[in-house]
């Protein structure tokens, strides 16, 4: 956590950080034009940030893009709320602030980093019983063969939905993809929506979730990018707020045994 605070204590990082919370995804090229700083200026500070979780990194061909990681600022969050519960409330509003902020991009992006092995984390993401832990008894299940389907377990002891998605990649323990669901039922009465606007939703070309695993030293590096949307929809706002609490829930699952039991509405679009 002070690395954190070392390296926001630089302007110039802040001002990365800004430009990215602006628009997510752009290249070294483009920050670079942005900020008038040299590309070896730029090329360190984005280091930094990276080094301590505050950007991540996609590869989209030749390019290297670069996205602001809300998981730091979770981090803080919930280690300051846990410690002064006087200041729970706007803390809470500050860290709702952060990640609607970044959900104007047609994209979403998320690294952790947890404290166990690939191997293990693969099973995370794919046995049902680990699954049904961090989804809070909700949650995928496949056989995890490129082309097979994914079904989608909704309610303790109900049989899984078959909700048209599928395996589009599978390489333990290094990457898993699949096609995520569209819009449910559930969704039109949670939120209200006619018949009429659930049709128009489910017109939407349907997203990927993917899960990049990457070993590093005594850690693993978890980067999920859940993309093919094109623009802001009623889906990226599920998933931009519901993946990161069931991605913490992981993380502590694996670490201690435990999941944060945490509830929202709409998590990951669920």
């Amino acid at each position: 956590m002070d690395a954190v605070f070392k390296a926001l204590a630089d302007s110039n990082r802040r001002r990365l950080l800004d430009s990215l919370n602006a628009r997510d995804g752009q290249s070294l090229r483009e920050l670079c034009g942005e900020l008038e700083m040299s590309r070896q200026a730029v090329s360190k500070h984005l280091a930094t940030l990276e080094a301590v979780n505050l950007v991540t990194t996609v590869r989209r061909g030749r390019q290297k893009l670069h996205y602001l990681n809300p998981i730091p600022i979770n981090d803080i969050a919930e280690r300051w709320i846990g410690r002064y519960h006087g200041r729970r409330v706007g803390m809470l509003a500050e860290l709702k602030d952060t990640l609607e902020e970044a959900m104007t991009k047609p994209e979403f992006v998320y690294t952790t980093y947890i404290a166990t092995t690939p191997q293990r984390l693969w099973r995370a993401l794919t046995e049902p019983a680990f699954i049904r832990q961090w989804f809070e008894e909700t949650g995928p299940e496949s056989d995890w063969q490129v082309g097979s389907p994914v079904k989608w377990s909704s309610a303790p002891g109900q049989p899984p939905l078959d909700l048209d998605q599928v395996v589009l990649e599978s390489d333990p323990p290094r990457r898993l993809s699949y096609t995520w669901h569209t819009y449910q039922p559930e969704h039109q009465e949670m939120f209200g929506w006619s018949d009429e606007h659930l049709a128009e939703l489910r017109n939407e070309p349907r997203s990927i979730v993917t899960f990049d695993i990457e070993p590093t030293g005594d850690t693993v590096k978890l980067t999920v990018t859940h993309h093919g949307f094109e623009a802001e929809t009623e889906m990226l706002r599920a998933v931009s707020q519901g993946w990161p609490i069931l991605l913490s829930n992981l993380k502590s699952l694996l670490e201690t045994g435990r999941t944060l039991q945490l509830h929202e509405t709409g998590k990951a679009g669920s």
